[in-house]
């Protein structure tokens, strides 16, 4: 009982962290209006760019996946009393608690995904995803990023570029262990999940680019 006492109010606050919608904020403070109303719909970086504002989708990229990377260290260090350092330093030590910043990191991105001040309608959660894995395991946030782009620049499919991301990165993540594997395996389901209407976009080949405007 101890453990899930602890664990409900870490995964609060990683919800809390995820569920600041920085893409909406950042473009209705520049005039653009509500980001919801703009191409996909999405509050993330993909759509953010189809208002043809680089810098405020590289703004929205970064800062969505610095709640997941800040999560993953407030939830490691409140709940295991290690600094960020140690958990940038490969894959979180598995004692008693140090799991805890994995849970805050889970819930940043159940809270970008679903944030309550928006009807539970959030983003995909791949910025945030990102900045968990990362702030978990500098490498495999690494590998992660590396076949993102790499499918990205060759199809200009951001969705394609995340599922493919996701998909490989649980297999990577055995290297560092089977509970960094099992984490990285439901973080990816959660994409994923979030992704079913590109999926079908993707199969009927409506699926708009990089860069195209909104």
């Amino acid at each position: 009982m101890a453990p899930l006492l602890t664990a409900l109010p870490t995964l609060l606050l990683g919800y809390l962290l995820g569920s600041i919608p920085f893409g909406l904020l950042l473009t209705r403070a520049a005039g653009l209006g509500d980001i919801r109303k703009v191409g996909s719909g999405n509050i993330g970086a993909t759509n953010v760019l189809r208002t043809g504002r680089k810098g405020l989708a590289a703004a929205t990229l970064l800062l969505d996946a610095l709640k997941g990377a800040v999560a993953v260290w407030l939830g490691g260090a409140g709940g295991a009393m290690v600094l960020p350092g140690a958990l940038l330093g490969g894959t979180m030590a598995w004692g008693a608690t140090p799991w805890l910043g994995l849970v805050a990191g889970f819930g940043a991105m159940l809270g970008h995904a679903f944030p309550v001040w928006l009807g539970f309608k959030g983003g995909k959660g791949v910025a945030t995803a990102l900045g968990v894995l990362l702030a978990a395991s500098w490498w495999l946030g690494l590998a992660a990023a590396a076949a993102w782009l790499l499918v990205a620049f060759t199809t200009r499919l951001s969705s394609l570029a995340a599922m493919v991301a996701c998909a490989v990165t649980p297999v990577l993540a055995l290297l560092g262990g089977w509970k960094l594997a099992l984490f990285a395996l439901l973080v990816a389901l959660l994409v994923v999940y979030r992704h079913q209407g590109n999926i079908r976009r993707l199969l009927a080949g409506t699926e708009p680019r990089i860069g195209r405007g909104a």
